[in-house]
């Protein structure tokens, strides 16, 4: 346990895959009906592996803190979901989307990993229509595609602005097929607590029943952790409110190793902050951004005139807006990767040009593709000369038809008809490329504890692309994990049932319950979401957007000082036999202290500039991120020791 073997086969990375499931342990049908394993989370990933591994004969229990797995936060992923189809004809390739992923990561990812999926990833689309997944399709039929940021081909499969929603019901009906069967048992609204080891191997986990509040043991003979991301971390982020670190950061405590916690991506279209009574913000699809133009007032005066309420955007001449994407990033213009857009939001922002009440806020505006549309519309329809009134008409139903329930959503939030007014945007904590280090079997640093989808570190480097989180989620769960899960389990076969009745089983309880008590035994006077406010603040001020070194430091010292103020003055009514939320949130909030702090040690160690992780005194003149690959082009995996400050950095 704990030591990096990346087990990447050898050859060509074109063949690497295929060589491995041809090369690797399979157990036979007979012996995966005595072969017991838990998956914890439910959304595409977690989901999907449920249901192949119950397809292929294994007993498999998963557990959720939702009501059902539906709620996943799968199911908030809107834009679509990448595919190297090349449907469109446009050049698009597997070796290509494997290029672009790696580009867009700022070449921070493991090659062979980001290969196998580009390759997977033609195998998901299939996969999903065949279960009735309704994507878009053209005129004649055929599957639609459209582009998203960093790519020069149009290889995203959607459907609307629901595509999350979609497949997750895909997913979903897989896994009711096999709960009818009696082959997946489901506990939802379980949370996992703690992971349990048997000589050195992950053999079950311990699990508070949300409802009752009972602490129950389950067994098995291989734990899968797809339980996504840690942005909540930031406390305000597009994830669900629900959203923890918790199942990770229990395994990573357990030896586990945590690998990049500081590579966090930064959404460049998201609704901007209204003030402090918020407690989560809303993304705004990256698809937006194939039609609509990003623009700020090209002078301070009339993004003055804007933010005062005295000019409206719709009144600015065009020859004074700055489509400052489409002015620095010619090639791709509005569609450059999320963390360049982000970056370059936030200086325009800094310098002044800022079009919200805070400063803090540019335009999306689809004013343009409306006219475009509407003009190719009429000429469809055998409308001569149209008016300017029709072609408004017919252009904006055809962006309806396209993105109509994201405005919809954006004008019950907002208050403002994007059709006729530019949507205002601004980037915000979206999805984390650091989780558990794995190796090419998606095996983390523990014995039989797996982990896939956005839980684990594999993919997506310093900065992900947009639509590939489904992507690799569902590769994971559908064609990978069910491969290399084997090759471990063929040690199992005679294995028989692990019980629950071993003393580390006892241990791994009494820890749990010592962890809670200390949690209500607090007395303290201040809520679990006041500190949990308190830190978000500290990760979004000096380990946010940008990051310098004297920030980094303060940030540690603030987060050790903040989690010991926690334990004393926290305040969690109820008890533990009880349906207890604060309870829930107390355990997360804690565990997203320790997080905190390791995030910025990380952040501090990484002299370089990559992605997502934008150190101020290493970029270039433009403000672009400055690499050096000569000395961090390494993942950064985190050996567990204590306290965060005593963690042991592996590379």
């Amino acid at each position: 346990m704990g030591i990096l073997d990346a087990k990447v086969p050898s050859g060509p990375l074109a063949d690497k895959w295929t060589k491995h499931k041809n090369d690797i342990n399979l157990v036979n049908p007979a012996n995966k009906r005595n072969i017991d394993i838990i998956v914890v989370g439910t959304g595409l990933a977690g989901g999907s592996a449920a249901a192949t591994l119950a397809e292929l004969g294994y007993n498999v229990k998963t557990f959720c803190y939702q009501d059902s797995p539906r709620r996943a936060h799968s199911i908030a992923a809107q834009g679509g979901i990448n595919a190297a189809k090349n449907y469109q004809g446009d050049g698009d390739s597997p070796y290509r989307l494997f290029y672009d992923t790696i580009k867009g990561g700022d070449y921070r990812s493991r090659e062979a990993n980001v290969y196998r999926l580009a390759e997977e990833s033609v195998n998901i689309i299939d996969q999903c229509v065949a279960q009735g997944v309704p994507f878009a399709r053209e005129y004649g039929g055929l599957l639609d595609n459209r582009s998203f940021g960093g790519v020069l081909v149009s290889r995203t499969f959607y459907a609307k602005g629901q595509t999350g929603q979609q497949l997750l019901l895909g997913a979903y009906a897989a896994m009711n097929r096999q709960i009818n069967r009696g082959k997946i048992e489901a506990f939802n609204r379980h949370e996992m607590l703690d992971l349990v080891l048997v000589d050195g191997k992950a053999r079950g986990i311990i699990a508070r029943d949300l409802v009752s509040g009972e602490i129950e043991r389950h067994s098995a003979h291989a734990v899968v952790l797809a339980t996504g991301g840690y942005g909540n971390v930031f406390y305000l982020s597009t994830n669900a409110m629900g959203s923890n670190v918790t199942a990770a950061w229990r395994a990573h405590r357990r030896g586990a190793f945590f690998a990049n916690p500081c590579f966090t991506q930064i959404h460049p279209t998201c609704i901007p902050v209204s003030g402090d009574h918020q407690s989560k913000l809303t993304l705004m699809s990256e698809s937006l951004r194939n039609d609509g133009r990003i623009w700020v007032p090209k002078r301070l005066e009339d993004a003055q005139a804007i933010r005062e309420g005295k000019l409206k955007p719709t009144q600015l001449k065009e020859e004074d807006r700055d489509y400052y994407l489409e002015r620095r990033y010619p090639a791709f213009g509005n569609l450059v990767p999320r963390d360049v857009a982000s970056r370059a939001a936030k200086e325009r922002c800094d310098a002044g040009f800022g079009v919200n009440k805070t400063g803090e806020a540019v335009y999306l505006d689809f004013a343009a593709a409306i006219e475009r549309y509407g003009r190719e519309k009429a000429k469809t329809s055998g409308i001569d000369n149209p008016d300017q009134a029709t072609i408004t008409r017919l252009g904006e139903e055809v962006v309806a038809a396209k993105y109509g329930n994201l405005f919809q959503m954006y004008e019950k939030i907002v208050d403002e008809n994007p059709y006729k007014t530019p949507m205002m945007i601004y980037p915000a904590v979206h999805y984390t490329m650091g989780g558990l280090w794995v190796d090419y079997n998606l095996q983390t640093t523990i014995e039989g504890c797996y982990s896939a989808g956005e839980a684990n570190f594999s993919d997506h480097g310093a900065n992900r692309l947009g639509a590939s989180a489904l992507m690799q989620g569902l590769a994971d769960g559908y064609f990978v994990l069910p491969y290399t899960i084997g090759d471990y389990l063929s040690n199992d076969i005679r294995t028989g049932p692990i019980p629950t009745d071993s003393e580390a089983f006892d241990k791994a309880e009494a820890d749990v319950r010592v962890r809670l008590e200390r949690l209500l035994n607090a007395n303290g006077t201040k809520s679990v979401d006041y500190f949990h406010k308190k830190l978000g603040k500290i990760m979004w001020n000096k380990c946010g957007m940008s990051r310098n070194e004297k920030e980094l430091k303060e940030a540690i010292e603030e987060i050790a000082a903040l989690r010991k103020e926690f334990y004393e003055e926290v305040s969690v009514p109820g008890s533990l036999d009880e349906m207890n939320p604060e309870l829930e949130k107390a355990g997360r909030v804690a565990d997203f202290l320790e997080l905190g702090e390791l995030f910025a040690k990380d952040a501090l160690q990484r002299n370089e500039s990559c992605g997502g992780h934008l150190r101020e005194q290493y970029q270039t003149e433009e403000g672009e991120a400055l690499r050096d690959d000569k000395n961090f082009r390494y993942v950064s995996a985190w050996e567990y020791k204590g306290e965060p400050k005593d963690a042991v950095l592996h590379n």
